[in-house]
């Protein structure tokens, strides 16, 4: 079953582009053993801009509060959202990039997972939403619409995020809910009702287990090879051609072709 459709997520130009992962050594043991995708809560994903407005779009943020809640609670719930919504974030690139192995790679002893947009597409299930990250200025553009599109923040950066070219994989999510006792709060301009007269209210307080949420997925058909971070030990690479065997992913190990040695 493929990832869901929703107006907010874009393809890339060409949707057989190669995406990539670069990551830890453990990190990959970890999806292995998982046997999926791990989803990192967008509160935890070290920007502190994840999932939030920019400045630019304060008069159309308080046409939403206007409408659905007062200010200070909408924040709230923004804010809390970001807890709840769960992102997969990958490098679009024909080639590996030097630069995302010295983001991304503590060491030498990392390798980068590589598939493509079509696949990560294919083998998603419709509870996922697929697109390309835009990168805009907070201080000056607008996202382009708030009431009905709660998802635009997380498909939005700062331009100082431009050299990612992400590809985001969103897994969008809600806090549980809490009973509604006595009156409604002033800014809620409904309630919801489990048809037997029990009235509930999300609970933006609460807090989720973990830093994210695994994704089941086959990996021997989302993964085209694995490649072996720059300046690596021999050892490292055995090491990883030894766990990809004992997992049965059946993928090549290629070294990085910033190895090569050049033509002089």
């Amino acid at each position: 079953m493929p990832a869901g459709e929703h107006p907010v997520f874009t393809p890339p130009a060409d949707e057989n582009i190669k995406i990539w992962r670069y990551m830890d050594f453990t990190k990959l043991v970890s999806m292995l053993e998982s046997r999926g995708l791990f989803f990192c809560r967008a509160d935890k994903l070290g920007d502190p801009f994840e999932g939030s407005l920019p400045r630019a779009s304060e008069q159309l943020r308080a046409e939403y509060e206007k409408k659905y809640s007062d200010g200070e609670y909408h924040i709230h719930e923004f804010r809390s959202l970001r807890k709840w919504t769960m992102v997969s974030c990958w490098h679009m690139n024909p080639h590996e990039s030097a630069a995302m192995w010295r983001l991304y790679a503590k060491t030498n002893e990392a390798i980068a997972v590589c598939s493509t947009y079509q696949k990560l597409k294919d083998f998603l299930d419709a509870r996922c939403y697929l697109g390309v990250v835009k990168y805009i200025d907070y201080e000056r553009d607008c996202l382009p619409t708030i009431p009905n599109n709660i998802l635009f923040p997380f498909v939005h950066k700062r331009l100082s995020y431009k050299h990612e070219d992400e590809l985001r994989a969103v897994l969008p999510g809600w806090p549980p809910m809490k009973p509604l006792v006595g009156e409604k709060p002033q800014w809620m301009k409904f309630e919801l009702s489990d048809g037997n007269g029990v009235r509930s209210m999300y609970d933006f307080d609460a807090e989720p287990s973990g830093g994210g949420v695994w994704h089941p997925m086959d990996l021997t058909l989302l993964l085209e090879e694995i490649r072996i971070a720059p300046g690596s030990p021999q050892w490292f690479g055995e090491l990883v051609e030894q766990v990809v065997r004992r997992y049965a992913l059946g993928k090549p190990m290629v070294q990085s072709r910033l190895d090569h040695w050049p033509l002089y």
